[in-house]
């Protein structure tokens, strides 16, 4: 440790670190531009200019290493003096818009100004002008005349996103930050630039002047997208939300979030939306009350239980849902009597041993790792936020290995990339196993060819390193044979010391195990429901067969009675009754990320029209049905009961599947990153990415 004084308080830092990190630990801000804890130093603003005993002028305190005994003078008259030269300095060309620009009052430069600026500029030259530029529809570059070419965008780029889509072109006034010529910036991270912005150069287009800052009403939030379970700040103008921003959590999304989950509240404020429950009467759509709706449903379910028994309704539900919705979905169809309920819409292999599938390690975790396999997945597309935790890993020294059917551009240098047919995963996976099993003088548990290069590779550099994990993807889990390959893994882990889970699909994919929402006693699985010509009642919680189901070639024309619950006007070709069920902006709920840890949120604004939350229309149904269980009157009572008190003890990976080598009969469905879910399918800019025009597809 390194101690050292700043502003006259004794202060103790790890060797390596700079002032501006001591200064933060000491309590004491300097200000500063291009500097952010999550990237590189630059050193570009000269901000951050402080007075250091014994050195010949003030030196910028993002870029001085802290040595024993060094003296720091952070507020001393030739410190302000530095500090007030370099703000003169970068208003000079600063354009005088605060009045319009979106990032008014919540601008660093403008804050720092009142403290530091000069009540009038001593130049009287005219202001350099900097054209627009048209980057995609994500982010506005109309203003470029405020950038202060602090190169936090760029940095964020090559050092987080992993591609550098912005540069710095041309020298002194001429410079600008600007893309290749001719290209957009499409990573899937790059909202987070909006963010790390200090100024108003790059901002959000979607939101682009929709509302002043101070106008909002900020309330936390957890993604619904994939399975990181991002933490969010929604921000809300007259209950309407208009912005999304990250909230910061270390340990699971830094201060980091993917682009579906920032603009997708584009679809919450949709003309898609469902405000009233409707029913199809001779084939046309009509409007009705809740009370009139729910009758018509518990009247039918009386009478297709009556007439064909409870095995004759089913119930799909998205792994979107929350945990309080897919605990009441549950205890609603079983106690019809019925055991047809799934939320593995996606699957293929529907084996199961009771145990809840999950990352096998913490989230935090993958950006320290030495070694990692990842089996059929386009990690950067399916989980970008785990992504970008693995590219900090490489970033380390880390060697990444995939097992895929083509190569994707992960962002990152891979260093052992396993291609071959999806049918044939098994027997590439069992090849690695067999290296591994031929290093370790093991019995593999399959024929392979352990001579082959690209195994002999894989397998030598797992068994080196000491921090290692096998991470299965989406096309991995929707595999035709995903329980052939999560044993393989497993071996291949057990034998390296490697960890082994799944990287998620889901907001809430371990929550739909954990309250059992599959069959348990020989119900109808999703697949076995969608071709099942004696299902005569289903319920689709939150489920768009035609984008969310592995069969999309159904049979749910021919069921009596289809209900769906949705925030939004869907599945209207298939179904006869839509109730309007709330967002999760519109509903307190629970999320389990990949990891197992469970996330808690309430609704940050009202329901629209007459929307109810899913849980209070499932507690409602059951009391109608008279079943059991559905007297809880709060979502923390419904949550008590669905969350178990240790999840850890749900949480596992082992298998005593069987390995089978004959060859896949058909490819694993895939979704491309602008289709997950309802609300990402609806948001026009997400809709005119790159991504979503190329139909990407992705494991």
């Amino acid at each position: 440790m390194i101690e050292l004084q700043i502003d006259g308080k004794t202060v103790q830092v790890a060797e390596g670190s700079v002032v501006i990190q001591a200064a933060e630990q000491a309590g004491t801000f300097i200000p500063h531009f291009c500097y952010h804890k999550k990237l590189s130093i630059a050193a570009n603003c000269r901000m951050c200019l402080v007075d250091i005993e014994k050195a010949p002028k003030p030196m910028p305190a993002c870029a001085t290493p802290v040595t024993q005994g060094m003296v720091v003078h952070t507020k001393s008259e030739r410190a302000i003096k530095a500090q007030k030269s370099v703000m003169e300095f970068l208003l000079i060309n600063h354009p005088l818009d605060c009045p319009i620009c979106d990032q008014g009052g919540e601008c660093q430069l403008q804050d720092l100004a009142v403290g530091y600026g000069g009540s009038a500029s001593r130049y009287e030259e005219e202001k350099r002008v900097v054209f627009h530029k048209d980057v995609g529809p994500l982010i506005s570059m109309e203003e470029m005349s405020r950038c202060i070419h602090c190169t936090r965008c760029v940095r964020f780029g090559q050092e987080i996103a992993g591609s550098m889509e912005l540069g710095i072109s041309q020298r002194g006034e001429h410079s600008e930050i600007e893309a290749f010529v001719g290209d957009t910036v499409d990573s899937e991270l790059s909202g987070n630039m909006i963010d790390i912005c200090p100024v108003g150069a790059l901002t959000s287009k979607p939101f682009r002047y929709q509302a002043r800052t101070w106008e909002l009403s900020r309330r936390k939030s957890i993604s619904p997208h994939d399975a990181t379970g991002a933490n969010l700040i929604v921000q809300v103008k007259n209950n309407r939300v208009m912005r999304v921003v990250p909230l910061e959590n270390e340990d699971v999304n830094e201060c980091w979030i993917a682009d579906r989950d920032r603009f997708s509240y584009e679809a919450l404020n949709s003309d898609e939306r469902l405000t009233q429950p409707m029913l199809k009467q001779d084939g046309q759509w009509i409007t009705v009350d809740w009370s009139t709706a729910l009758e018509y449903i518990a009247n039918g379910l009386q009478h297709i239980k009556t007439d064909h028994g409870a095995a004759a309704i089913g119930c799909l539900a998205s792994p979107h849902s929350t945990l309080e919705e897919l605990y009441l979905a549950t205890q609603f169809m079983r106690g019809l009597g019925s055991d047809n309920i799934d939320s593995r819409l996606r699957v293929a292999d529907f084996q199961h041993d009771g145990k809840v599938r999950w990352l096998g390690t913490s989230v935090a975790s993958l950006s320290t790792l030495n070694r990692v396999l990842v089996i059929g997945s386009n990690v950067r597309k399916d989980q970008p936020l785990l992504a970008q935790r693995i590219r900090q890993a490489v970033r380390r020294g880390a060697k990444v290995h995939a097992l895929n059917e083509q190569a994707f551009d992960w962002a990152m240098p891979l260093a052992e990339v396993s291609l071959a047919d999806s049918a044939l995963w098994v027997q590439a996976l069992a090849d690695i196993a067999a290296a591994v099993a031929q290093h370790t003088n093991t019995q593999a548990p399959v024929p392979g060819n352990a001579s082959s290069p690209v195994a002999q590779a894989i397998a030598t550099s797992m068994l080196s390193g000491e921090r290692k994990a096998v991470l299965l993807g989406n096309a991995a889990a929707h595999h035709e044979k995903a329980s052939s390959l999560l044993a393989l893994a497993h071996f291949i882990a057990e034998h390296t010391g490697a960890s082994v889970g799944y990287l998620g699909e889901a907001a809430n994919t371990v929550g739909a195990q954990l309250v059992n929402a599959r069959p348990l006693h020989g119900g109808m699985n999703a697949a076995q429901m969608l071709q099942a010509s004696a299902l005569k009642a289903m319920f689709l919680l939150h489920t768009e067969p035609a984008h969310d189901c592995a069969v999309t070639s159904h049979k749910l024309t021919s069921v009596d009675m289809v209900v769906t619950l949705s925030p939004f006007k869907t599945n209207l070709d298939i179904s006869d009754v839509l109730l309007p069920i709330s967002p999760f902006t519109e509903t307190a709920g629970t999320f389990v990320n990949t990891e197992g840890r469970a996330q808690s949120f309430h609704g940050v604004v009202k329901p629209l029209g007459d929307t109810r939350p899913a849980w209070k229309v499932w507690r409602v149904l059951g009391s109608m049905m008279k079943l059991p269980g559905f007297e809880l009157e709060s979502i923390e009572e419904v949550r008590a009961m669905a969350l178990p008190q240790d999840i850890a003890s749900h949480l596992s990976n082992a298998t005593q599947a069987k390995v089978d080598l004959t060859p896949a009969s058909h490819a694993p469905v895939s979704a491309a990153i602008y289709s997950l879910d309802a609300l990402v399918r609806r948001s026009p800019a997400l809709q005119h990415t790159a991504d979503a025009h190329e139909g990407h597809v992705h494991g």
